[in-house]
């Protein structure tokens, strides 16, 4: 009997939570706008759909001008094009400088020895490579630059190909990526690995900082790979007429693109790579920073330029047809450069090879590649692949360490990009005189680099229904926004109508705070009316599907870049559909006082959007962030802001440029951060300054600088907010 009770106690109480659990779900999907639409059921992808259309729009007008080429001559004047263009999406390289390179070691094999190697590629930035040399040299030898993919112990994991190599009577030198083997940017001496248990993490944590400072990941790949060239060239042994480069996946990557770049680099083999713009947005995305060209698609760019403006030197594409980079699009970029090869006369110069097997290197293509550089690097012999003993951890440990951080603690690609981000902010400084004149400029150059489009003719909303709580109504709306989705938001109207509208946004979407006793409807009890919106990206229209190999505490990277290689930013495309709110309200409450409170990374889009349309009258931010000066110049920043984030901004404006030019408005701001998301008194006054340095005199009053615990202990200053 006693069990029996139990039991029905515990059944009662499961009953109970089931029933809250119930009730708040039935609340929830009470506020979503597109809740039963079946038509709108993938609308959490919306930003990714709507990111890939950009870029078919450009690539597109692409694929209109290279079937327009028909002559050999509008071939080569379309190459020198793409050099140029290459080179400006890919920023310019350093200074050569000394590279300082030093043998750490040597070790001797049966018919081959390996000179372990470290150079700087810039002053202090060093690189760990190996240098496999045939132990029978007969005059200058062919080199080949091998490139590692995204493996943790970098070209380490490739070694029988580099084996295989040298064997077949090539020198072969591997060398480390940043953030790869012996040069993690991010190592953990407690652990001994770096913080981040996948390559592309690290490249892409640090390629935002680098994308956010105008230049690109791809600059210092690339430019590793030139030194490599020229560290080659000083090598005695070394044929400087026949230098090949080939790598796997993300090394296929890098041989593609220092090849693109180095003229001196005679024949190329990319492998598991090459693919086609359009296919990667259809298929699994734009992958990792370094992959990624700044504002490349809307500048014209394909991945079959990359081989495209080295014709008619020779190239081979390695493909496996199930690869993840589509195999489609493989296939649609040969044809590409088989019509430029055809115009040059020199059609064998290009040829593709495949195999049937996932994303892998696979036997039959290891031999094509010896075949390959046999043939164009005029070193016949044998090209079968072979399977040998695998060489120590020890005999290919080229630091002391087994670490260049713990070894030479010499620069990172964060302490170079804040080098270059610190410049170009010392640059800003002097510009920031508070004049009018200067916060037009800022507003500008924020419209332009952001990618913010002005909302076009607005179309009739969809009423998507009505809840009724005491004192006040939600009515739920879908707008028609710039792209092919609808912004859900709602809308909520005291019982006595107000003469006031706050727009009130939050990182997880307009339901965050929607519910009974919640933050939103404290405003209507006090006489407001809110509109909260989906805006894409959060929401029901966000986060989406797409990860990407750049997934870091919740946040797409991938997604990201996504808008970045299209000129486009989130933060942009936010506070477009922001604006085409506020004149949705404009039209429909004539003479009303727009307010707006924003959350966290919500901020920045919020600031956006008051600098840019004089309707929002006063600004509340709570727990904003201070700046993307801090979040370039920390070395780890909360990923969480990526997304509110410019590329190309640093040096141009930052956020306290668009407060600053606010100052004839209130400005609230509660619980400021750091790039970090800590209240670091000492980096957030650096921004801060400029903020105070505009709300002066008689604006000095509007200005609202508070700590910031809950919301609940803000609702003193936020009623003070409201009705001064």
């Amino acid at each position: 009997m006693f069990r029996f009770k139990k039991r029905y106690f515990l059944f009662c109480i499961c009953l109970s939570l089931f029933g809250e659990q119930a009730s708040a779900q039935q609340e929830f999907d009470g506020l979503r706008g597109t809740h039963n639409w079946i038509g709108f059921s993938d609308a959490c992808n919306s930003l990714y759909h709507h990111l890939a259309q950009q870029a078919y729009h450009y690539l597109e007008q692409r694929a209109k001008g290279i079937a327009g080429i028909k002559t050999l001559a509008q071939w080569k004047e379309r190459q020198l094009w793409t050099r140029k263009k290459l080179q400006e999406v890919t920023g310019a390289f350093p200074s050569r400088t000394p590279m300082n390179e030093k043998i750490t070691r040597t070790i001797e094999k049966e018919d081959f020895r390996i000179e372990h190697i470290i150079y700087e590629s810039q002053p202090g930035y060093y690189v760990t490579a190996s240098l496999f040399i045939p132990s029978k040299i007969k005059g200058r030898m062919p080199a080949i630059i091998y490139c590692s993919g995204h493996s943790n112990t970098g070209y380490r994991s490739y070694q029988n190909i580099l084996v295989n190599l040298v064997k077949k009577g090539f020198i072969v030198f591997a060398f480390d990526p940043a953030g790869q083997g012996e040069r993690l940017q991010y190592f953990n001496p407690s652990t001994g690995k770096s913080d981040f248990q996948w390559p592309a993490w690290e490249h892409s944590y640090a390629g935002a900082q680098v994308f956010l400072t105008g230049n690109t990941l791809a600059n210092y790949f690339i430019w590793d790979g030139i030194r490599a060239v020229d560290y080659l060239l000083t090598r005695k042994e070394v044929d400087r007429n026949r230098i090949g480069i080939t790598g796997r996946s993300g090394g296929g990557t890098q041989a593609a693109f220092i090849a693109a770049f180095d003229e001196r680099i005679t024949a190329v083999a990319p492998e598991n790579y090459i693919t086609s713009f359009q296919r990667l947005y259809q298929s699994m995305g734009p992958q990792d920073a370094e992959q990624n060209f700044f504002n490349g698609i809307q500048q014209g760019i394909d991945m079959a330029d990359l081989l495209l403006v080295r014709a008619p030197k020779p190239a081979l594409i390695i493909a496996t047809t199930q690869d993840m980079f589509p195999i489609q699009g493989t296939i649609e970029t040969l044809r590409e450069l088989e019509r430029i090869y055809n115009a040059y006369d020199q059609p064998a110069q290009c040829k593709m090879v495949t195999d049937d097997a996932p994303h892998a290197s696979t036997k039959k293509n290891r031999e094509a590649m010896y075949a390959f550089f046999r043939r164009v690097l005029n070193n016949p012999g044998d090209t079968t692949d072979q399977q040998y003993k695998p060489l120590t951890a020890e005999e290919l440990k080229v630091t002391s360490t087994g670490q260049l951080t713990t070894c030479l603690k010499g620069e990172t690609i964060f302490s170079l990009n804040k080098k270059e981000a610190e410049l170009k902010m010392q640059s800003l400084e002097k510009k920031r005189n508070y004049t009018p004149g200067y916060f037009s400029a800022i507003v500008q150059n924020a419209k332009s680099l952001s990618g913010y489009q002005e909302p076009d003719q607005l179309a009739i909303p969809v009423f998507a229904g009505r809840a009724e709580r005491p004192g006040y109504s939600i009515e739920k709306y879908l707008l028609k926004g710039e792209g092919d989705y609808m912004i859900p938001y709602t809308v909520w109207k005291p019982a006595i109508p107000s003469d006031k509208v706050l727009i009130y946004l939050d990182p997880s979407g307009k339901s965050a705070d929607a519910a009974t006793g919640g933050a939103i409807e404290w405003f209507v009890k006090k006489g407001l009316m809110v509109l909260a919106p989906d805006l894409p990206g959060t929401g029901e229209l966000g986060p989406g599907a797409f990860k990407g190999d750049s997934y870091i505490d919740s946040v797409s990277y991938n997604l990201w870049f996504s808008g970045m290689l299209t000129g486009r930013s989130i933060v942009g495309i936010q506070t477009g559909e922001l604006i085409r709110l506020v004149k949705w309200l404009q039209q429909n409450y004539h003479g009303t006082e727009i307010y707006g409170l924003a959350k966290k990374q919500m901020a920045p889009v919020m600031l956006h959007a008051a600098a840019f349309d004089n309707s929002i009258q006063k600004l509340a931010l709570l727990g904003p962030y201070i700046s993307w000066r801090s979040i370039v110049c920390n070395e780890r920043y909360d990923p969480a802001f990526l997304y509110s984030t410019v590329p190309g901004a640093i040096g141009v404006y930052d956020l306290p440029d668009l407060a600053a030019s606010l100052a004839g408005k209130k400005l609230l701001l509660a619980g400021i951060t750091d790039g970090k998301g800590h209240t670091d008194p000492i980096d957030i006054e650096k921004d801060l300054s400029v903020i105070r340095a505009a709300y002066k005199g008689e604006t000095q009053h509007n200005l609202q600088i508070l700590p910031f615990t809950s919301f609940e202990q803000m609702n003193g200053q936020l009623s003070n907010w409201l009705e001064k």
